[in-house]
């Protein structure tokens, strides 16, 4: 497959990678760049699920290496993120064995609509993320990350871009936790779900291997250096980068799906 693309279409594919590693590893999101960037530079014949497939191997490299690099440096609530971990994993799961349900024409404008709404609750909210305030604790804690994990698990198996941003969202807003510890939790639980549909989606053939390998080492690269960034400059970096991410990304989206709708 990968002798089949130009050179250019290659080298897009690989900084559109590079650039979505950086902001997945920061504030999450990077999917929306990297999975419209491959439904844009493969051929329109090209399935659905092998799009995701290939997607999801770049996207697990630069997961693992910005959550290896955040929790060097981060301490985790482990029972926590164990529990969003393992309903994220079987979420994830359902979400790609559904995947050949969804038309690829319906992908943008339901992102569009989640990464809107997002976006508007964490304007309207200037302190979310700022501190570590738990809501909960013991059971109840764990109970309501697991329930987290669970339905964002299986938007990211069955759809995937904006995965990041819903789970950073989640943990600030409904558990508590600041955008550091929250985006640190984001990373571990976004890596259980890339790994749980590249699981399913690489065992039905799934992946265009050399094409992905390739994005992946430019993720893995942007990912490293996303996350040194945002661990050296704190919570305010973080939701500078997540509220300018977040317009841009809802700007492309409404542009992509008005030309759908007109199309």
């Amino acid at each position: 497959m990968l002798a089949d693309l130009s050179i250019w279409t290659i080298v897009f594919l690989c900084a559109m990678a590079l650039a979505a590693g950086w902001i997945d590893s920061v504030v999450g999101g990077g999917g929306v760049i990297q999975l419209p960037a491959l439904l844009f530079g493969l051929p329109e014949t090209t399935p659905v699920a092998l799009v995701s497939g290939t997607n999801k191997l770049s996207s697990v490299a630069g997961t693992a290496t910005a959550s290896a690099t955040y929790l060097r440096k981060v301490r985790v609530d482990w029972p926590v993120v164990l529990c969003a971990m393992g309903a994220a994993y079987v979420g994830s799961t359902i979400g790609a064995r559904l995947i050949s349900l969804l038309p690829r024409i319906a992908f943008t404008p339901i992102v569009a609509v989640a990464v809107a709404l997002v976006g508007i609750y964490t304007i309207l909210k200037p302190d979310l993320g700022a501190t570590t305030e738990l809501r909960f604790s013991g059971t109840k804690l764990r109970i309501i990350a697991a329930a987290i994990g669970l339905v964002i698990g299986v938007w990211d198996g069955m759809i995937g871009p904006g995965t990041g941003i819903f789970l950073l969202v989640a943990f600030a807003a409904v558990l508590g936790y600041g955008f550091l510890e929250a985006t640190t939790m984001t990373k571990l639980v976004n890596l259980t779900t890339n790994a749980a549909a590249l699981v399913v989606l690489g065992a039905q053939g799934n992946i265009m291997w050399q094409l992905g390998l390739c994005m992946a080492a430019c993720n893995l690269t942007g990912g490293f250096i996303g996350a040194r960034m945002a661990i050296a400059k704190g919570n305010g970096f973080i939701r500078k980068v997540f509220i300018v991410v977040v317009v841009i990304v809802e700007a492309k989206l409404l542009y992509d799906t008005v030309g759908l709708i007109t199309s």
